[in-house]
């Protein structure tokens, strides 16, 4: 059945699209997947993540107690897999398909030649056996094969592959880290996906250069290692899943990352250009919490934002997203953050954002805060005092006196309680002044989180609102009043279930551009005049 020869799409499919002439059913005889796990497990929570054919589960093992992560696909029979095999070699050895053959929907198209080519050779089979097909045909073809319905997964933060034979593990932003039963189970076969990977991702990966960060089509961060080369067990994948759509600081509101008011007041913060450098540890939310206080970067402001791979998403039109490239065989020029943030000045940004500051760059961004530019970047530190102490040495050897620049760092912690994670943004921590003889920072925490009561506590009292009022002739009451006034508007959203970024973006930019229609929302018409007219009276 096989054909030797390759030959063009529309060659080989010179039958009708409807597969009818196959003699296949239009309707499902039998469902396509079957909810069940081993009886060990007991059934936590279960979910569709590409109905009908994926879904997952999360179980407990009722004799360890572990908690699991259990995919569930259709299963194939014998005959199916050996049509499936033969379908795959069909498409792999006999035909060529062209870029604009293909168009933007990859899986609608390989399951459309499926169709095809079952018509073509006129393959009888039920219309369950053929929707499992074309499932596992664009699943590998299209999608990430093995790991495709984890990556559909909203709940998943990281995927992680420590060789073949080996349970790839997930971090679920409920559960946290669970075993999944996906497995590579032959060496050659993970080999390939890492290749893949690399390839679809439009860099390359090889036994001289067995390791690799990289950028997936759909914004996710990957670090792969190929064979034994550098990781004794075999190849390897790291994946941090990009979230297409962004937390906006109402939903980080709802998650208990920050309180209402500590969101008002970075809503000033951002409004009037304060600089801020949010630190914490591996997956304490850094970039999140970055990701979502810029949505309160007015709306027609210029951005520039530069990382070393894609996690940054942000609703404003006047932005232009910086990613670092690495030289290409020795011939292509290795473009770094520095070069980026170089290059970033030139362009007269009013607010830059650097993904996370590691090196030399980090002297050209507290230039770019000295300078008057509004910058936003993310650091590995458990507090203020560590953070200062990395930057003032190797390599970055930051002088003290250049953190007069700065105006906030936020410390961010993940912390369970009661048995449940959080991220919380632990602590505030204003940047009052350096004295110019000792070098000592002086510091003023305007909120804290209290584990023990698990609340933000508001000290009353900012310096960087003092700051504002030299600078603008505005009182620090009226700021205070005004961060009081958003602080019901935060909640009003919360309230009205307005959490998605682009609604929250939409209410905000409302807010600089109209705010009497947002406050007549919030506190009804009568109120929102009354508001209004102290609002422009504060001239805030």
């Amino acid at each position: 059945m096989k054909r030797k020869s390759r030959m063009r799409l529309k060659d080989i499919v010179k039958a009708e699209r409807e597969v009818l002439k196959a003699g296949i059913p239009t309707t499902l005889e039998e469902p396509l997947v079957r909810m069940t796990i081993p009886e060990s497990y007991e059934i936590i929570e279960q979910y569709a993540v590409h109905p009908p054919y994926a879904y997952i589960i999360i179980g407990k093992d009722k004799l360890t107690n572990e908690i699991v992560y259990h995919i569930i696909e259709p299963r194939l029979t014998p005959r199916e897999a050996e049509l499936l095999n033969l379908i795959k070699d069909i498409i792999v050895s006999s035909i060529v398909v062209y870029p604009e053959e293909v168009g933007e929907n990859k899986w609608r198209f390989i399951e459309e030649l499926v169709e095809r080519i079952v018509s073509d050779y006129g393959i009888s089979m039920t219309r369950a056996s053929l929707e499992k097909i074309k499932y596992y045909v664009a699943r590998d073809f299209a999608g990430y094969g093995r790991i495709d319905p984890i990556m559909r997964d909203p709940w998943i933060e990281d995927i992680s592959c420590d060789g073949p034979g080996i349970p790839i593990f997930v971090f679920h932003r409920k559960y946290q880290s669970l075993r999944t039963n996906v497995v590579f189970p032959e060496a050659i076969e993970l080999d390939n996906f890492v290749i893949r990977l690399a390839q679809i991702s439009g860099r390359h990966i090889s036994v001289a250069n067995p390791l690799l960060d990289t950028t997936l089509p759909d914004g996710s961060r990957a670090q792969l290692t190929l064979r034994r080369e550098v990781t004794t067990r075999g190849s390897t994948f790291t994946i941090r899943k990009f979230r297409e759509k962004p937390f906006s600081p109402v939903e980080l509101i709802e998650l208990e990352t920050a309180s209402p008011e500590m969101m008002a007041y970075f809503w000033i913060l951002v409004e009037y250009g304060a600089s801020a450098i949010f630190a914490g540890g591996t997956a304490s939310g850094k970039t999140t919490s970055l990701n979502a206080i810029t949505m309160f970067i007015p709306p027609n402001e210029k951005i520039v934002s530069i990382e070393d791979t894609r996690e940054l998403n942000l609703p404003h039109p006047n932005w232009i997203p910086g990613v670092t490239r690495t030289g290409f065989g020795g011939e292509g020029k290795e473009i770094d953050m520095y070069d980026l943030l170089r290059a970033a000045l030139r362009q007269r940004p009013r607010y830059i954002i650097v993904g996370e500051v590691r090196g030399r760059e980090a002297y050209v961004m507290f230039q770019a805060m000295a300078t008057g530019h509004t910058t936003y970047s993310t650091f590995h530190a458990e507090s203020a005092r560590a953070l200062v102490h990395r930057f003032t040495q190797e390599p970055m050897n930051i002088p003290r006196i250049m953190f007069s620049s700065l105006d906030t760092i936020i410390i961010q912690k993940f912390v369970r309680i009661k048995g449940r994670p959080y991220r919380k943004m632990a602590e505030v921590v204003e940047i009052a002044e350096v004295d110019p003889t000792t070098m000592e920072i002086l510091t003023n925490n305007p909120f804290i989180w209290s584990p023990e009561t698990n609340e933000f506590e508001y000290t009353g009292k900012s310096k960087v609102f003092e700051r504002f009022s030299k600078m603008t002739g505005i009182s620090e009451e009226a700021f205070e009043e005004e961060m009081m006034r958003r602080t019901k508007i935060l909640k009003w959203m919360l309230e009205k279930g307005i959490r998605d970024y682009r609604e929250v973006s939409t209410a905000i930019f409302t807010y600089y551009n109209k705010p009497e229609d947002i406050l007549e929302k919030v506190f009804g018409r009568a109120e929102a005049r009354a508001e209004l007219r102290e609002k422009a009276s504060e001239s805030v």
